[in-house]
């Protein structure tokens, strides 16, 4: 039997996903080296290749990224000490070789991928403003129908996404993103090491304020807790914490 034979089922086509991590920018709130954050990347990573999708990494203007401090778990202060899977991501040269050399979000062939990510940390917040082939990319995954996914600060890029009419691509959708309970938290951590002067904040502006300011329905699931919520082929992801729950309703919006 021939592999031209009718009667032999073609394997599936497998899913393609593009996940977005921040270029290394500086803080102007704190004047801190900042980037992407290691759960947003590497947690969605594991579930999504573990389903047999093939996952590619970018970046607004390509090239090596650097992860946000405190979201390496061999850091000193032991914030993401517990984190196994960006641990294993970390050790494993052929994974950790891929953030040395992402490729520009302009590159992404958007017909070759069924999902864009868009993965937070503290670089969005100082660098998504100028990243204009990233709204552009975000809007066109989702004016084509297919899944466009934001996580914790990368939730930015909704403050930037416009639809071809000119409408916030937000504007009248169910969202969730880093909440100011959680930025109460940060800023509040901060203030007491005395790192910042209480009159300053960890970031620029916030998250939840910004989605309610732009039209949109924010919810949230409480201080930490992981939570992903799916508004058509838009979904986003609360915090750090909401990696998983991110790519699992990524998963099953593609029908798996």
């Amino acid at each position: 039997m021939s592999l031209k034979d009718p009667n032999v089922v073609a394997p599936q086509r497998r899913k393609r996903v593009a996940i977005v991590i921040s270029n290394p920018a500086v803080s102007t709130t704190t004047g801190w080296p900042v980037g992407f954050w290691w759960s947003e990347l590497a947690h969605p990573y594991f579930l999504l290749t573990e389903k047999g999708y093939v996952v590619e990494i970018f970046s607004p203007a390509g090239g090596a990224c650097v992860a946000d401090a405190m979201s390496d778990p061999r850091d000193p202060s032991g914030y993401s000490a517990s984190d196994l899977i960006s641990m294993g991501f970390i050790a494993t040269p052929a994974l950790a070789a891929l953030v040395d050399t992402t490729r520009p979000v302009a590159e992404i062939d958007i017909d070759a991928f069924d999902a864009i990510v868009v993965a937070g940390g503290q670089g969005p917040m100082f660098s998504f403003e100028d990243a204009t082939a990233l709204h552009a990319t975000f809007v066109a995954f989702y004016t084509a129908g297919k899944i466009a996914a934001a996580l914790c600060h990368g939730v930015a890029i909704l403050r930037y996404a416009r639809l071809p009419g000119g409408d916030y691509l937000a504007k009248g959708k169910t969202v969730t993103g880093f909440a100011n309970v959680e930025e109460d938290f940060a800023d509040e951590a901060v203030w007491t090491m005395g790192l910042l002067p209480r009159d300053r904040h960890v970031m620029p502006w916030r998250i939840e304020d910004e989605m309610k300011r732009l039209g949109a329905n924010y919810v949230q699931a409480g201080l930490w807790r992981g939570f992903a919520v799916r508004d058509g082929n838009l979904i986003t992801g609360q915090q750090n914490f909401s990696g998983s729950e991110t790519a699992e309703a990524l998963i099953r919006a593609l029908g798996e």
